[in-house]
């Protein structure tokens, strides 16, 4: 099993097959506040504002590019809702990867350098 650190370190690339559940489950111990919920990984972070909200959507924009893994966002007033899966993985019938954990990761990164 890989740690925190090396997830940081990881780049995402093309992957055929998900995790197994008992994968995830040891995945998420890596990424704090991350659970699983209808076949996605799932954290919702809170700010003081639309504008950080909306600030915090743009600092995670470039690693979600640059890693070529798109989440689902839910934008509130003072919430983002980031939602993870990989479409590809399962022959298309997607499922959890380590992509996944990998932007998770990075994502907790930009939060806690930028927002805590």
């Amino acid at each position: 099993m890989v740690t925190t650190t090396e997830l940081l370190e990881k780049k995402c690339q093309h992957l055929e097959t998900g995790l197994t559940e008992d994968e995830i489950t040891q995945y998420l111990k890596l990424v704090d506040g991350w659970t699983l919920l209808d076949g996605k990984i799932v954290k919702i972070f809170s700010f003081q504002n639309y504008y950080e909200t909306l600030a915090f959507i743009n600092a995670i924009a470039y690693v979600i590019h640059a890693e070529d893994h798109h989440p689902e966002l839910v934008a509130t007033y003072n919430r983002c809702t980031v939602k993870f899966d990989t479409h590809s993985v399962n022959g298309g019938r997607g499922g959890i990867s380590e992509n996944d954990f990998i932007c998770a990761a990075k994502i907790d990164a930009i939060f806690v350098q930028s927002f805590a």
